[in-house]
């Protein structure tokens, strides 16, 4: 995505191709795809009742994102059991929580969700959790599908062909954030950003198409999240006077924030720049408004549109967050399609459907319009709220979709509607 090969990154839904991605193979050095090691069949070997268990933030520093995640599987269940279930039956679920990286809450999760049979396993939000806990899914022959994971590291990662994401890989945000910087006018970067894989990944990446781009990232500075106090960090790029500042984080992006406005780097003199880890409509409430005003964050998927968001709150009232429900319903819906096109709820079986219902056939989106073609005997190719997922062999989604969002005065960004991004113009 650098200055002469731009894209389109637009509430219009239009798609990015990632270019790691093969149509028609397997992406170079990976070993967890189905087609380099077909998943491995073990205990789980599936009773006709489909089981799915939720690894999902309820605690830590994605927690934010807990609510539209559990939504968006609340949602995509209702339609499937409305529809008259998988395989004849109800769908059933298990909720537990993921904490993060700073506690073991997510591999006892998984643990209590293997104890109960889960067939499929959705979560976790944070890649360096979801890293955690992936041999112990995976190895017990269970699907292991994240919703948000965007960590480059899942592309090759040793998965006996049982891990997929409806979320790209950091690669194409980065770029499109790194290229967004640029057209903005900005020939100076500073960059904050988390030290883990999701945070380092993305700062790699923003670098690299920036200085494509013909801009200079003047300061770096990988931080520790767990930090109690950022003022040595905020100090650095205050030294260099960068034009932009683009800050990599989750939860505690509000505290650097503070800090940044502390040392007069505020978002009216300098452009800052969010990614979907720390894009929120909640966590920046308690700030004096305008705080935020102009700012500018990168969320992997489709804008959320109206209609979606109507049909969550049917589900959760008072739901404030959209981020990544759209690709929580997806996963659940293709679990569930992969399921009757295998005529199995065994993790392995669900796997090696999950390519084929995603691509190739009759589009259809929602559940019962696909599954009634299943039934029919038909090859369908499942169009999801988060865009046309199209999975590789490797599980990663091989179109995609950036949403660019504007943040306005009262510290909040409007999650239905993306800025249109072409060809160096941002429009409303």
């Amino acid at each position: 995505m650098i200055r002469n090969s731009r894209a389109l990154v637009a509430a219009t839904a239009a798609c990015l191709a990632l270019a790691a991605c093969n149509s028609g193979g397997t992406t170079p050095g990976a070993t967890g795809s189905a087609s380099v090691q077909p998943p491995q069949q073990s205990a789980a070997q599936g009773d006709s009742t489909l089981k799915i268990g939720t690894v999902l933030p309820q605690t830590g520093s994605l927690a934010y994102l807990g609510p539209p995640m559990f939504t968006g599987v609340d949602l995509a269940l209702k339609e499937i059991n409305e529809a008259g279930g998988v395989l004849g039956k109800p769908v059933e679920k298990f909720d537990t929580d993921s904490g993060d990286t700073t506690t073991n809450i997510a591999s006892q999760s998984v643990d209590k969700l293997l104890a109960q049979k889960a067939d499929a396993i959705v979560g976790a939000a944070s890649s360096s959790v979801s890293e955690s806990v992936i041999d112990k899914i995976t190895g017990a022959g269970v699907l292991h599908f994240s919703p948000a994971n965007t960590s480059d590291k899942f592309t090759t990662i040793n998965d006996r062909g049982l891990y997929f994401r409806t979320s790209p890989p950091d690669k194409l945000q980065g770029r499109v954030l790194g290229d967004l910087v640029v057209t903005d006018g900005n020939d100076t970067i500073g960059i904050l950003a988390m030290q883990d894989s999701y945070g380092s990944g993305l700062a790699d990446q923003v670098t690299q198409t920036a200085e494509a781009g013909g801009a200079e990232v003047v300061e770096r500075v990988d931080y520790d999240p767990k930090a109690a106090d950022f003022s040595a960090d905020v100090s650095k790029l205050k030294a260099k006077n960068p034009k932009a500042i683009v800050l990599i984080g989750f939860e505690e992006t509000a505290k650097v924030v503070q800090e940044l406005v502390k040392q007069g780097l505020t978002a009216d003199k300098h452009k800052w720049y969010m990614v979907d880890g720390n894009t929120s409509n909640t966590n920046y409430l308690k700030m004096p408004k305008g705080t935020l005003t102009g700012v500018k964050g990168t969320v992997p998927g489709a804008a959320a549109p109206a209609a979606f968001q109507k049909r969550l709150l049917e589900v959760r009232e008072d739901l404030a967050e959209y981020t990544y429900a759209a690709e929580s319903y997806d996963a659940v819906t293709l679990i569930a399609l992969a399921t009757e096109a295998a005529k199995s709820d065994a993790g392995t079986a669900i796997a090696g459907k999950l390519v084929e219902v995603s691509k190739g056939g009759e589009k259809c989106d929602g559940f019962k319009a696909c599954v009634d073609l299943l039934k029919a005997g038909k090859d369908i190719d499942y169009d999801g709220v988060s865009g046309p997922v199209d999975f590789n062999d490797v599980g990663d989604p091989t179109v995609a979709t950036i949403g660019v969002y504007l943040y306005g005065e009262d510290n909040k960004f409007n999650a239905a509607k993306a800025l249109e991004y072409r060809q160096g113009n941002i429009t409303g």
